[in-house]
C-alpha cells in the first residue's frame, strides 16, 4: 500500500497537524485500495491446468483454449494502467485491441487512443470507430475483455451524431441540477454503443465486462450505469427519455432504443472490480487502527452540498471519531463561475461549520476536481490563514471560487491522476 507521502504530492506542505496526518493517511488507505494495478492483479489470474491455461477472473473461470483469440477493449479514465496490467497478465495470448484513455498508453498489442473528457470530441468518434470496427469483426470463438469505467461516456462517442449531440447534452444539463442517471438515460438513447448497444456489436462473441465504477453504491443497477452501460442490458426507454428532456426544457435530440433483445446478452458477463465500498472500506479500517470511533454514514451522496455536510457533522457524537461518505454531490452551478469542483466547494462550506480539532477534506478519487487538485482541506488553520488574509469566504462560495481560496491559503490537495475513479471520497476527523 502507498503512503500519504506517496499519493499526495503536497504532502509536507498539508500535514502540519497531527489530525491532518492522519486524515491524509486515511486518504491514502482509500486510494490504494482502489488502485488500478493492484485491483486488475488481485482479481484477474491465469491459471496453468493439466488441460490448458484457465481465465480466472473472482471465480469466473473460462477456458482459454476454447477461444480462437482474445481481445482487449477499454474506455475512461482507468484504462492506461489496467491495459498495462492486462497485457502482463495475458502476455503473447493477446491477439489485439483497442482502448480510449486520458492519455496514450503504452503498449506491446493494444492500439491506444488519447480521448477527451468531459466533452466527446472528434478524437473520441475516431477511436470509438475503431472499437466498432474491430467489434464487428468478431464471431463466436473470440473472447472479449472490456474495461468500462468512469469517464467512457464521453470517451466511446458513436456514431459520429453522438458526439455532437453528447457536447450539447452535457453542456445543457450542468445547468439543470438533474442526476447523473437521468444525464445517462438520455446518453443510452443517442448512441449505438451505449445501453447494451456495445454488446450487441460485439454478438456473438464471448465479452466480459470488468466494471471499475464510478458511481456511488453498488449492486447491478449501479454498475450498469458506468460509462452509461454499454456492456449491460438497459431497461430504459425512448418514452423514458422524453419524459426527463420535457421535465428540463431540452429539446432538439435524435434519440434511438437501445437494444432490448436478450440474446445479444446471453454471451457477456459483467463483473465489478472496485468501487466506492472498496475505497469506504479500507479508510474506515484505517481510521480504526488510529484509534478512531468510525462510521459511513453514506456510500450515495448525492444531495446538495449542504445536505450532505448536515449529515456528516450531525454524526459527530463523541470526541475522537471519523465520519466517512462516498458520492457526487449535486451543484447547479451558474455561466459565470470562478474556479473549483465539488470538492473543494463543499470543503468551504464545510470550513464555517469546523470547530476545534475537526479537520475535513473532500477528494475527487480520479485525483481531478476540475482542474490540477483532487480536492482541499479545512480546520481552524485554514480559517486563520483566510483570517488573516481578509478573505470572503461568502463571495468565493457564491463565485464558485473555492479553488482560488484554498490557492491562497495554500490548502489544496494535490495528487496528479491516480488513474483510478470511484465517486467523490468525504472526511470529517474529530480530535476533541
Amino acid at each position: 500500500m502507498k503512503t500519504a507521502q506517496e499519493w499526495v504530492k503536497n504532502y509536507d506542505a498539508l500535514a502540519t497537524t497531527p489530525s491532518r496526518r492522519d486524515a491524509l493517511a486515511i486518504a491514502a488507505a482509500g486510494l490504494s485500495a482502489i488502485d488500478t494495478e493492484y485491483v486488475i492483479k488481485d482479481s484477474v489470474k491465469i491459471v496453468n491446468t493439466p488441460t490448458g491455461d484457465v481465465l480466472d477472473i473472482i471465480g469466473n473461470k473460462y477456458e482459454l483454449s476454447k477461444f480462437r483469440s482474445i481481445h482487449l477493449i477499454g474506455f475512461g479514465k482507468v484504462v492506461c494502467k489496467a491495459t498495462a496490467s492486462l497485457e502482463m497478465i495475458f502476455g503473447d495470448r493477446l491477439t489485439s485491441g483497442i482502448v480510449i484513455g486520458n492519455e496514450k498508453a503504452v503498449c506491446n498489442t493494444v492500439e491506444s487512443f488519447t480521448g477527451s473528457h468531459p466533452l466527446p470530441s472528434k478524437l473520441n468518434v475516431e477511436a470509438s470507430g475503431a472499437i466498432v470496427t474491430l467489434s464487428e469483426g468478431l464471431g463466436e470463438n473470440d473472447l472479449v475483455i472490456v474495461v468500462v469505467s468512469g469517464g467512457g461516456s464521453a470517451m466511446l462517442c458513436w456514431p459520429p451524431e453522438e458526439c455532437e449531440q453528447g457536447q450539447k447534452l452535457y453542456e445543457e444539463f450542468l445547468k439543470t441540477g438533474g442526476t447523473i442517471a437521468e444525464l445517462n438515460t438520455i446518453r443510452k438513447h443517442i448512441s449505438s454503443v451505449k445501453g447494451g448497444g456495445l454488446a450487441k456489436i460485439l454478438y456473438p462473441a464471448t465479452v466480459v465486462g470488468l466494471i471499475f465504477s464510478d458511481v456511488p453504491g453498488s449492486g447491478e443497477s449501479v454498475y450498469a450505469e458506468v460509462a452509461s452501460g454499454p456492456t449491460y442490458r438497459d431497461s430504459s426507454t425512448v418514452a423514458d427519455v422524453e419524459m426527463v428532456l420535457t421535465r428540463y426544457h431540452m429539446q432538439g435530440y435524435k434519440l434511438n432504443e437501445t437494444p432490448k433483445e436478450d440474446m445479444y446478452f446471453t454471451r457477456v458477463t459483467n463483473i465489478p472490480l472496485v468501487s466506492n465500498h472498496e475505497a469506504l472500506q479500507a479508510m474506515a479500517s484505517c481510521g480504526r487502527e488510529l484509534g478512531y470511533d468510525t462510521t459511513i454514514v453514506s456510500d450515495t451522496v448525492y444531495d446538495a452540498p449542504e445536505r450532505a455536510l448536515d449529515m456528516m457533522f450531525g454524526a459527530l457524537v463523541n470526541s475522537k471519531q471519523l465520519i466517512l461518505a462516498g458520492g457526487e454531490p449535486m451543484l447547479r452551478v451558474p455561466v459565470n463561475h470562478g474556479k473549483g469542483g465539488r470538492n473543494e466547494h463543499i470543503a468551504l462550506l464545510a470550513l464555517d461549520r469546523i470547530n476545534e480539532g475537526q479537520t475535513f477534506y473532500s477528494l475527487a478519487s480520479d485525483g481531478h476536481d476540475n482542474n490540477i487538485a483532487a480536492g482541499a482541506i479545512a480546520d481552524i488553520t485554514t480559517r486563520t490563514k483566510v483570517t488573516a488574509a481578509s478573505l470572503d469566504t461568502k463571495t468565493y462560495v457564491d463565485n464558485f471560487d473555492a479553488y482560488s481560496l484554498f490557492e491562497k491559503t495554500g490548502d489544496l490537495i494535490v495528487t496528479g491522476s491516480t488513474e483510478a475513479n470511484v465517486s467523490d471520497l468525504m472526511v470529517l476527523l474529530s480530535n476533541n
